[in-house]
């Protein structure tokens, strides 16, 4: 007999109102009896049904809602909701490089499903969405015939589900890269060692918008990664962009993707970014033009402060290094980082480097990757094109 999970009294006004989490503590009473990990129906209280969802006693969240009717999480379930995101996507992505499914957003908890041109990279980072994974993997193959699905189940979330990371080929051919075209420019990715599922392509139209601010300036991209901003600050007409990043392997992608692209005003720079920002500082140099897309400086919301501090001290050296007039782009990624404490900490950092600072543009992540007006955590990117005077 399924299980069947009945609501505290009251508790049931967030999940009619589009919330999709329930909290072990939000809890009444279960009756029934299933395997863990199987799909689960919601009552209130007083036996209203609220939706169904996966089951996982090793997490906080007990269940994950994702069915509010009487379907069933069949193979016909997962394709239809992957060609209904995957149409959607369409409709305003040109491109053979986009997030195809968005866990929660695309109401399939934990799946993550990002399109390489014609490889999929997946992550399966729930138990209930674990175990459908056949099921998932054929619908995937019924919409795109893709070359090669590669697992990148790699993160350390898959723990508080009981799960290991994993990663490796579960379909197709045997590849581990692949040519992918953004904003016009061709991208090598690396999708078994690369970042998250290869690359993060929430921050494709972001990295487009900086273009129009690069003709004729010198620029840094620290924390550059494989060279995404890099790319568009040289394609835009950069005088010269020094491209930034403790990691050897990342520069090497940005050296390979500017020779794709037949770029010769990129120069890579192997370094700590903090370090080497006071180095600049200490040399006298400025420049026209910082981005700061730094990784999550925090995964939890214990490491929030520790977070702030971070963020403030690469703010302000960055504001110091600026020509006046110059441009800062700086974003966070991570949702424990909210919208006002951002806007709170680069104040503080231009208070602190002694500047004035004006918004040009605020934005968030690109719209494959779509936020639920009802789970904050989902808008989690923050990104902030500044005039520095």
């Amino acid at each position: 007999m399924a299980y069947t999970v009945f609501l505290k009294k009251n508790e049931e006004k967030e999940i009619l109102n589009g919330k999709t989490w329930v909290y072990a503590n939000e809890v009444y009473k279960i009756e029934g009896k299933d395997k863990n990990g199987s799909l689960a129906t919601v009552k209130s209280f007083d036996g209203r049904f609220l939706g169904k969802g996966y089951i996982n006693h090793l997490s906080k969240i007990l269940v994950r809602i994702f069915i509010f009717n009487d379907q069933i999480d069949d193979e016909q379930l997962f394709f239809d909701r992957i060609r209904y995101a995957d149409e959607m996507r369409k409709k305003y992505i040109n491109e053979n490089s986009y997030r195809v499914i968005f866990s929660e957003n695309d109401y399939l908890p934990g799946l993550i499903v990002d399109r390489y041109n014609d490889v999929l990279s997946v992550q399966f980072l729930t138990l209930g969405i674990n175990l459908k994974k056949d099921l998932i993997i054929n619908a995937l193959v019924k919409q795109f015939n893709p070359k090669t699905i590669i697992e990148r189940s790699d993160s350390e979330v898959r723990r508080k589900e009981g799960l290991e990371p994993f990663k490796g080929v579960i379909y197709g051919e045997n590849v581990s890269k692949s040519q992918i075209v953004e904003n016009g420019l061709k991208i090598e990715v690396d999708l078994l060692d690369g970042q998250k599922t290869g690359y993060f392509l929430d921050q494709k139209l972001n990295r487009l918008a900086v273009r129009r601010y690069a003709k004729d300036k010198t620029c840094l991209d620290c924390f550059c990664n494989a060279g995404g901003f890099s790319l568009n600050l040289a394609v835009g007409g950069a005088k010269k962009v020094y491209a930034l990043d403790i990691s050897q392997k990342a520069l090497e992608y940005v050296e390979n993707n500017s020779k794709l692209n037949g770029l010769v005003n990129v120069e890579t720079i192997k370094c700590d970014i903090f370090e080497m920002l006071r180095e600049f500082k200490n040399q006298g140099k400025t420049f026209d033009l910082i981005v700061l897309d730094p990784p999550a400086f925090c995964k939890s919301v214990n490491e929030v402060q520790s977070a702030y501090k971070g963020y403030k001290d690469i703010n302000i050296l960055a504001m110091k290094l600026l020509n006046k007039g110059g441009i800062l782009v700086s974003s966070s990624c991570t949702h424990f980082m909210t919208d006002t404490m951002f806007k709170k900490m680069l104040l503080e950092s231009s208070l602190n480097a002694g500047r004035r600072t004006k918004i040009l543009e605020q934005k968030i992540q690109c719209i494959d990757h779509p936020a639920l007006l009802t789970e904050n955590e989902s808008s989690y990117l923050k990104f902030f094109v500044l005039q520095v005077d």
